[in-house]
């Protein structure tokens, strides 16, 4: 056998290796885990999953730290993020931490003995909002505690579901410093000034029932751990049913509306709505409509 057909056949295999398995009909009723070929021989700070056909399902698990937000999780968790964004299978992300905790905060413990040039010349913290760059949704499904970079990390994900009794806050001012990983900013984009301010400057916490009446929460479930990560897969397996290629749109054009004014907005929103007159799943949404059949996609 040539050389080349040696090198073809590895890198074919290499392929198939790091791909995510879909789970049979009968498995998908359930999350089951998988690991990914990384770097690393496995990770040891977070599980992947594919509970449904289209999504992937990143379970924080560091339990014994209450999920605690560290430097070697976020590589982890940055890796799966990666992976999942770059898998054509998949259209749709879950994140989720435990019944106790989506994240209890960042580790105090590696925080603590940092000087302002450690910090500032490692660029600490950056790596953690990844997350914000991927252009495929992630749902967020909390339960218990997530508290400073756990309540954080659930504001930088495109859509939020909780339970009612979960523990949202931003108390970093009872050790003496901010929100440095995006809470000033995404909280007061979400709730409006003086209540972000409010919750800022005393460290309140509030509930998965307060964050929905607050906005920060799309949905507040009355069950538990299961039930509100049960809402997510669903509505990740919805999204990713629908053209992959629609759904990167709107994600962006709902994102571009924090950051213009309305004029602005509506005007980049119609710019992205008639490029999508030249792709192929705009052809084949309107033709299965019109025809009362249910659209393919081909994701172009």
């Amino acid at each position: 056998m040539s050389s080349c057909r040696v090198l073809a056949r590895t890198r074919t295999a290499a392929l198939l290796t790091s791909r995510i398995p879909v789970p049979s009909p009968a498995a998908r009723s359930l999350p089951r885990l998988v690991r990914f070929q990384s770097t690393q021989s496995s990770y040891e700070n977070i599980l992947v999953s594919a509970p449904k056909p289209g999504v992937g399902l990143i379970t924080l698990n560091r339990p014994k730290a209450l999920n605690a937000l560290s430097s070697a999780l976020f590589v982890e968790l940055n890796d799966a993020l990666k992976k999942f964004e770059e898998d054509k299978e998949i259209g749709a992300i879950v994140l989720t931490g435990s019944e106790r905790a989506f994240a209890a905060g960042a580790d105090i413990k590696e925080m603590a003995p940092l000087t302002f040039s450690d910090a500032y010349v490692n660029n600490f913290i950056a790596p953690w909002s990844y997350l914000t760059t991927l252009r495929k949704p992630v749902i967020a499904a909390v339960s218990g505690h997530a508290l400073g970079g756990g309540c954080e990390l659930a504001m930088m994900c495109d859509i939020v579901y909780s339970t009612k009794t979960a523990n949202f806050g931003q108390p970093e001012i009872k050790l003496g410093t901010i929100p440095g990983a995006g809470g000033s900013q995404r909280l007061t984009a979400a709730i409006g000034k003086s209540k972000a301010m409010e919750l800022i400057l005393t460290g309140n916490n509030f509930s998965g029932e307060d964050a929905e009446k607050h906005g920060l929460v799309a949905k507040a479930f009355d069950g538990g751990h299961q039930e509100v990560l049960q809402g997510a897969i669903d509505t990740a397996a919805k999204i990713a049913s629908y053209s992959r290629v629609a759904v990167i749109a709107a994600k962006e054009v709902v994102n571009k509306s924090q950051d213009l004014g309305i004029r602005e907005g509506v005007e980049y929103e119609r710019r992205i709505f008639h490029s999508l007159f030249g792709s192929q799943d705009q052809k084949i949404g309107m033709k299965a409509f019109a025809e009362k059949k249910k659209a393919e996609w081909s994701h172009s």
